[in-house]
């Protein structure tokens, strides 16, 4: 797929991975809209970078279509990168006693059903695009995690959320094959994320030191360059790349 003049639509996309596939995919000439729920991160970074920025809630049928509407409005929406989700830590059973089953389905109806109420409006809208190279009319791109293979302890409701996205990829890519649309997911390891740069500097090099090489953190330009590799590369469809730096998580 050519970039340049189609738009792209990125949940998740004022901070961490999905503010790098935001700036990547701007540089390259498309029409990105930031969706996201942190307003003021949102609009600074579309400020700075030339793109749009919605307010928007994954979950919300009337926010994500909204959201799919504002990026068709700028250019042919081609692209969709789902980045938007949450980590809580919790045990199954605790000092405090079984995991909060409210906490729990937080988790997968952010995550999960999130990613696929972005997959299924942004499909709706390509479906109707005209066919480029090969028929392609449209690309998504989910994110699940490491976890969702190597859970680690105090990550069940996460580990779920994302093995339901890595289980969904391939029956949404053959769904949305008659359609010309392809659908991938990447599965980040320990990544630069807001979240993990709050910690102390030791605490990172430690996590970083997990990595079997590069030993350090991702970085979410690393994520945004797949990101393009995917969008750039018809044959890629269907499948779960991990990004990780041949980690394999502990048990904790």
């Amino acid at each position: 797929m050519q970039l340049s003049g189609h738009s792209a639509l990125i949940s998740g996309g004022a901070s961490g991975l999905g503010a790098a596939t935001a700036a990547l995919l701007a540089q390259r000439g498309m029409h990105v809209v930031i969706a996201d729920v942190q307003d003021a991160a949102g609009q600074a970074l579309a400020a700075e970078i030339g793109a749009h920025f919605v307010h928007c809630d994954v979950t919300s049928e009337t926010d994500v279509q909204a959201a799919v509407d504002a990026a068709q409005a700028l250019a042919p929406l081609r692209v969709a990168v789902s980045c938007a989700g949450i980590a809580p830590a919790a045990r199954t059973l605790g000092k405090q006693g079984p995991h909060a089953l409210d906490l729990f389905e937080r988790v997968i109806r952010i995550n999960l059903i999130g990613s696929f109420n972005l997959a299924r409006l942004a499909a709706a809208v390509m479906a109707q695009q005209a066919p480029l190279a090969d028929g392609e009319r449209g690309v998504i791109i989910q994110t699940a995690s490491v976890a969702a293979f190597d859970g680690q302890i105090g990550q069940v409701a996460y580990a779920a959320s994302k093995a339901g996205i890595a289980g969904m990829t391939l029956p949404l890519a053959r769904d949305l094959s008659r359609d010309g649309i392809r659908v991938m997911t990447i599965a980040p390891g320990i990544f630069e994320t807001p979240m993990l740069m709050g910690m102390p500097p030791e605490v990172q090099s430690a996590l970083g030191q997990m990595v079997p090489f590069p030993q350090r953190l991702g970085k979410p330009q690393e994520y945004a360059a797949l990101v393009e590799a995917i969008l750039t590369n018809p044959m890629l469809n269907g499948e779960v790349i991990r990004l990780d730096g041949a980690i394999r998580m502990q048990p904790k």
